[in-house]
């Protein structure tokens, strides 16, 4: 055990001694709130420019409304209040005459101009829009750009068409627009949590409004912070070992240790370097989070799964890469056997979104019990508002353990065959049979 934890020592001092151990620190948060950073900032940076909209209405009831509604708009809306400086584009309704029997080239002409920047986008309103019959086609209203699903004039457009479509039926049933007024109200139901009742002090705790932010961003976050754990010290001992093979450092090594005793000393000193960022990581958001107001937002109850599951999710994958690093004889083969080995860590963050929305699902609970992907999925649906029957993280942490074992297990017997064999391809199935023949 001494032999192990002088080498864990050496890697560990290893790492963070250096500079881009420091500077990893210091810049992974700034590369992962930088959208959010950058968001912020350019978030009040729109374009001005004028937006010019070609409008076909099929209705001949719209277009006078769109007209006099944007010019309104252009004279009262665009423009800040104090300074008299234009914030935000106008928009310069064009009303475009169409022929039935030649729509499709008028679409395209229109396409067109649009192309060629001349138009921003165009419209095209159905002819039956106030009283939409079984045919579908000539009561919809169609926006046509290049853009258009993150286009915000197509949300503008929306209030005015259909407040006046509103209007003229109020017309039709010859009522007082007043009067009925309160038909169009609509009302929001509002996402909240769920009563409690405090265990210290026994008292009733009011149910608080949801936050989507904080639903959405605290599983994200502490899914994020594993990932980047794992790919930051587990990962990286595919490389290590096989560059101590292929410089004839680990033959030195063995000379005073066993295979096993070197593995796990580099395995250890990964899970001291996880920690430690980790650790540096969790206390910096917890002072931020406090000096901000949200530390409410923190969920302590869920810190000790994860620096556990992050242990044992190091130790799993550590052993994995320092298995196959000791089976590379050159670059190619550690690319060749780098990927494959890492889907396990990487398939969670492609399915991490339907196990925020849904934490108690019958997928997201067996892919949970999974023991490759326990680690980062059970630590997503524990971070989420939602309640986790105890018996899930136990019997995911059961398994994580046992999984381990094999793992560490495993890639023993293929690192104590392979660390100082030279010239053989790593193939699965030599490290197969290395596994259970030695």
């Amino acid at each position: 055990m001494r032999k192990i934890l002088i080498l864990a020592s050496r890697e560990y001092r290893t790492s963070v001694r250096t500079k881009s151990f420091v500077i990893g620190i210091l810049l992974a948060p700034v590369l992962m709130g930088g959208s959010m950073v950058a968001f912020m900032l350019l978030k009040d940076k729109v374009d001005i420019r004028d937006k010019t909209i070609a409008v076909i209405d099929h209705s001949e009831l719209m277009a006078d409304t769109l007209v006099k509604t944007a010019e309104y708009r252009n004279e009262n809306e665009i423009f800040d209040e104090e300074t008299g400086e234009k914030i935000r584009p106008a928009y310069l309704i064009e009303v475009v005459q169409a022929d039935s029997s030649d729509l499709f080239n008028v679409r395209l002409e229109l396409s067109d101009r649009v192309r060629s920047r001349e138009l921003h986008a165009f419209l095209e309103i159905g002819s039956e829009i106030i009283h939409p019959s079984e045919n579908y086609e000539k009561s919809r209203i169609k926006y046509y750009s290049e853009h258009a699903f993150m286009d915000d004039v197509i949300n503008w457009f929306s209030w005015p068409i259909n407040n006046r479509i509103r209007q003229i039926r109020i017309a039709e049933l010859n009522l007082n627009e007043e009067a009925v007024g309160d038909l169009f109200y609509w009302n929001n139901i509002e996402s909240m949590g769920l009563i409690n009742v405090d265990k210290k002090t026994g008292d009733l705790q009011d149910a608080e409004r949801t936050n989507e932010l904080e639903t959405f961003l605290i599983p994200y976050i502490m899914v994020l912070l594993m990932f980047m754990m794992v790919m930051m010290s587990a990962i990286p001992l595919l490389t290590a070992v096989m560059e101590e093979k292929i410089e004839r450092i680990a033959e030195v090594l063995l000379g005073s240790v066993t295979p096993f005793q070197f593995m796990m000393g580099k395995i250890i000193g990964s899970i001291s370097v996880s920690l430690t960022i980790s650790a540096v990581y969790i206390i910096g958001g917890i002072v931020t989070a406090s000096q901000m107001d949200v530390g409410d937002m923190i969920p302590f109850h869920v810190l000790p799964w994860f620096f556990t599951f992050l242990v044992l999710f190091v130790i799993m994958v550590g052993s994995t890469m320092a298995a196959l690093g000791s089976a590379c004889n050159d670059n190619k083969d550690a690319q060749s056997l780098q990927f494959p080995a890492m889907i396990p860590v990487l398939l969670p963050l492609f399915i991490m979104i339907p196990i925020i929305q849904n934490p108690i699902s019958g997928f997201a609970t067996t892919l949970s019990l999974i023991p490759p992907f326990t680690p980062t999925l059970m630590i997503i649906r524990l971070a989420t508002p939602v309640t986790i029957p105890l018996w899930q993280p136990i019997a995911g942490l059961a398994g994580v353990i046992l999984y381990t074992i094999f793992s560490v297990w495993a890639g023993g017997r293929i690192f104590r065959t392979c660390i100082l064999m030279q010239g053989t391809k790593p193939k699965l199935a030599n490290m197969i049979r290395y596994v259970f023949r030695g």
